[in-house]
């Protein structure tokens, strides 16, 4: 562009210098003027010809100019909306760090919160214990009393009632405590009850389900239900109607829904499963609510329910044996008249040895029946721990002593570490306290059978 525009220059300003330009009178010695000298025009087409290129150049030149300033302006435009969404993208991004920041905060608070609910819970949970400590102790206090009144060491009748009045209210002290702690471990273990219940039932029923299909295949009327009014009460009562094949079976005990078990049908009758552990692959160690219902499946290992348990027993004189087998596959075994209390006695057990066997009994039994219990549900011997939480598991616990079938399952009879042994399936007999058995089943059928044998 500058050298079309620098040479039609260069050649104007000769023509007009030296073509059109008139040469200055000059006067030569003889002193006579010389005449003015004209362009020719030639010249002239040459100086317009050089004014038309000048005349396009220019042109050319302006119109690339505009173009030029155009692409600016267009880039500035662009230049200018970048900037000002990065200037609103700027101003998000400070509001939003604002939000999170106050939303750290008060997370910060919230965690602040439930660090202090926890450690109060706690606390209380220390005091209460503490406080249920110092009960005993005076209730021990007051029984030595009474002992003393009962037996005339004190004669006076306003004594005897002021003590009256201090065990009642001592009583009900202990009440208030004892609820109080079970609503605390309640609100911790809720949750968990309420998913390990439903991963049981939803396993139960897949279980529940393909039993049926597959022994129904495999051996026809073994696992039919009987309808309502037909449904035998035990599975001594399907041996009696001609059942011979161990299996799954539905029966419905008196005053009770139908439920399915498994019956071990023997030369001598029928035999209702209520425990059952052969490979460590179910979970013992649940809460009350699981031990009540029940849990697992009755052909693998599995825990009846109290509930079931104890609808059976109300029917008649039951016998229960416990059939346990070591890491060399013997199996030892030991029976009891059975009874079970209901759920207002929190499914009391009630033993009599009938029938020693090659196992010696290690189920204790109180006279007013042992009480069942689990780790949100203390009902052991004990006042200074809770043997499910210490041994694992929910048992007929008297002072975490003799037996625990329910405890932690190890594929080995003795665990390395001591408080492994002190959580496995245990039946302190002569093998010892931290032996660790391989199987365990219980069992009950009614007395006859024992008769019969």
């Amino acid at each position: 562009m500058k050298s079309t525009m620098v040479m039609p220059l260069l050649c104007l300003v000769f023509l007009l210098h030296v073509g059109l330009g008139y040469v200055p009178d000059r006067k030569g010695a003889t002193g006579k003027e010389r005449k003015v000298q004209y362009a020719s025009w030639d010249d002239v087409n040459v100086i317009a010809h050089g004014l038309l290129q000048l005349g396009h150049g220019l042109k050319e030149h302006v119109d690339k100019t505009k173009g030029q300033i155009r692409d600016i302006s267009s880039k500035l435009k662009i230049f200018n909306s970048t900037v000002t969404e990065l200037g609103k993208q700027t101003q998000s991004l400070k509001e939003d760090g604002e939000v999170l920041k106050l939303k750290a905060q008060q997370l910060q608070v919230q965690e602040s919160q439930v660090l202090n609910i926890s450690s109060e819970l706690w606390e209380k949970t220390e005091e209460l214990q503490k406080e249920r400590l110092q009960v005993h102790e005076r209730i021990g206090k007051l029984e030595q009393k009474v002992y003393g009144i009962l037996h005339g060491d004190i004669s006076n009748g306003s004594d005897s009632r002021l003590i009256q009045l201090m065990l009642e209210a001592q009583n009900r002290r202990i009440d208030d405590l004892i609820g109080e702690i079970r609503q605390q471990q309640e609100r911790l273990e809720k949750q968990n009850v309420r998913i390990k219940n439903l991963q049981s039932q939803i396993k139960q029923r897949k279980e529940r389900s393909y039993l049926r299909r597959e022994e129904s295949a495999l051996n026809g009327s073994s696992l039919q239900s009987d309808s309502p009014t037909e449904a035998a009460t035990d599975c001594h009562k399907l041996f009696r109607s001609g059942k011979r094949t161990s299996g799954v079976y539905t029966i419905q005990p008196l005053n009770s829904q139908p439920f399915d078990v498994f019956c071990e049908m023997t030369a001598e009758g029928g035999w209702t499963v209520m425990q059952r552990r052969h490979d460590g692959s179910l979970d013992f160690d649940r809460l009350w609510q699981a031990y009540e219902e029940g849990f697992g499946s009755p052909s693998g290992d599995f825990w009846l329910g109290l509930q079931k348990m104890h609808a059976l027993s109300v029917q008649g004189e039951y016998v229960m044996q416990v059939e346990l087998s070591n890491w060399k596959d013997e199996t030892e075994s030991v029976k009891y008249l059975f009874s079970l209390g209901g759920e207002q006695s929190d499914y009391a057990l009630h033993l009599k040895d009938i029938s020693p066997g090659s196992l010696a009994s290690a189920l204790a039994s109180a006279p007013s029946g042992l009480p069942f219990s689990t780790r949100d549900r203390d009902n052991d011997q004990r006042t200074d721990i809770n043997c499910a939480k210490h041994l694992s598991g929910g048992w007929w616990f008297s002072n975490c002593g003799r037996s625990n079938l329910n405890g932690k399952y190890f594929n080995k009879p003795l665990p390395k570490q001591r408080h492994q042994r002190k959580q496995a399936v245990f039946w302190k007999t002569q093998r010892g306290r931290y032996y660790a058995w391989k199987t365990t089943a219980m069992k009950i059928a009614p007395i006859e059978i024992e008769n019969q044998s």
